[in-house]
């Protein structure tokens, strides 16, 4: 039994960056996305999360040989390898900021009616209701305390406790539903619904999956873990299993929704709903499996969220990653205290989520052509070149960046 226990914790350990990205890839914004998908379109739309799955791990396995190879983060090596560098460098910062912003507003609001309403579960006849407002304070000052006396690796665990915590609860979920295989394949056919919206859609379920946020983060995650070169084939499992990782739980999330929802015809506006929508189907056992599960995704993206103000600025100017620092303290507290923001704004969290995550694949070009120039300079890779079907596969990312991106701008219209 402590042999076994003790190859599980090995084998957790040696994919830390890759749980670190799943905890903060499979959020609130990626479940609200995913499930509205497939209520509203079935699995028409499931060959767009296959793609943005497959593009992330190349990007991810991209930026990872990048690191280990020049010893440098993503930004410090933007920022000192291109003309216009700087700029670049600093419009990544404040575009990825923003758009963590926006998200920690939703994710924030989703977690504290997700919290609402479990206690209200719980309460049976009574119906105990707790404003949200005390949900997210109690919450925000939780999570300050962690990240008072934490470190990476503290996370890092804490992270995997949630990740688990999430795959359970959905594929517990996804069985006590049952969803009709039928409808699931039949929906497959690849498509883009002329209906409005799912423009935008489309672009959410990128930016949610192939997320720019995620390459840079994997960068400093992969530098935060303490490997080198000798680790490169340590970084591309990782990166497989975090991308597997990702379409699995995507997928399930998706088919839910289409074998059942969108079989009876009922749509999705927020992630309430969702829960109500489900406790018919699954029973209150499935909706309690569910609001766990989302509440584990949703603070497990919490913690990448609010690190990654600070982390994009020791990025950039190639200082040290001290999360007791000053500094770093300032900008968690100037985090957290975004996350009262849903508290304030008429919008509904899912709404901002989705608007968010469309936000994000406009980024993705800036990420997506940087590491295709860096990853092919002699000076940097020495040996290590990328092999013609990794340049095939960033060609690709690039082309569906702009792609995703065009959709998203769309959407906005």
């Amino acid at each position: 039994m402590k042999l076994t226990r003790k190859k599980i914790l090995i084998a957790l350990s040696a994919v830390g960056p890759g749980l670190f990205l799943i905890g903060y890839n499979i959020g609130t914004g990626s479940i609200t996305t995913m499930a509205r998908a497939g209520a509203e379109y079935g699995m028409t739309l499931f060959w767009a999360l296959i793609l943005s799955v497959l593009f992330t791990w190349i990007l991810m396995v991209a930026y990872g040989q990048l690191t280990l190879t020049s010893g440098n983060t993503a930004l410090y090596n933007i920022k000192n390898n291109f003309k216009l560098g700087k700029i670049l460098g600093i419009y990544i910062v404040i575009t990825l900021i923003i758009g963590e912003i926006l998200a920690l507003i939703g994710i924030m609001g989703i977690v504290a009616e997700l919290i609402q309403e479990g206690i209200r579960l719980i309460s049976g006849e009574r119906g105990t209701i707790i404003n949200t407002f005390w949900i997210i304070l109690f919450c925000t000052v939780l999570l300050y305390i962690i990240f008072w006396y934490g470190r990476y690796k503290m996370f890092e665990k804490i992270l995997t406790v949630f990740v688990i915590l999430m795959a359970f609860c959905f594929i517990a979920v996804f069985f006590m539903v049952r969803p009709s295989a039928s409808a699931i394949f039949e929906g497959m056919v690849p498509g883009i619904p002329e209906t409005a919206g799912a423009a935008r859609l489309v672009a959410a379920m990128a930016g949610t999956t192939c997320s720019a946020a995620v390459f840079i983060m994997r960068s400093t995650v992969v530098a935060e873990k303490g490997w080198n070169i000798t680790h490169l084939r340590h970084e591309k499992r990782d990166a497989l299993t975090s991308a597997s990782m990702m379409l699995l739980l995507s997928g399930i999330i998706m088919a839910v929704s289409a074998g059942t929802l969108h079989v009876m015809g009922l749509k999705l506006d927020t992630t309430v709903e969702m829960i109500r929508l489900f406790e018919p189907l699954g029973g209150q056992f499935a909706a309690f499996l569910l609001i766990l599960g989302i509440t584990g995704a949703g603070l497990s993206t919490i913690f990448p969220i609010v690190l990654i103000a600070p982390w994009l600025i020791s990025d950039y100017t190639g200082r040290p990653r001290n999360l007791r620092s000053p500094l770093y303290r300032i900008l968690i507290v100037g985090g957290l205290i975004f996350a009262f923001g849903s508290v304030f704004i008429e919008q509904t969290p899912p709404v901002l989520m989705v608007l968010s995550q469309a936000f994000q694949a406009t980024i993705l070009p800036a990420v997506a052509i940087p590491v295709f120039l860096l990853i092919n300079r002699k000076d940097l890779m020495k040996v290590h070149l990328p092999s013609i079907n990794m340049n095939a596969g960033l060609i690709a990312v690039i082309i569906f960046s702009l792609i995703t991106t065009y959709f998203a701008i769309l959407g906005f219209l």
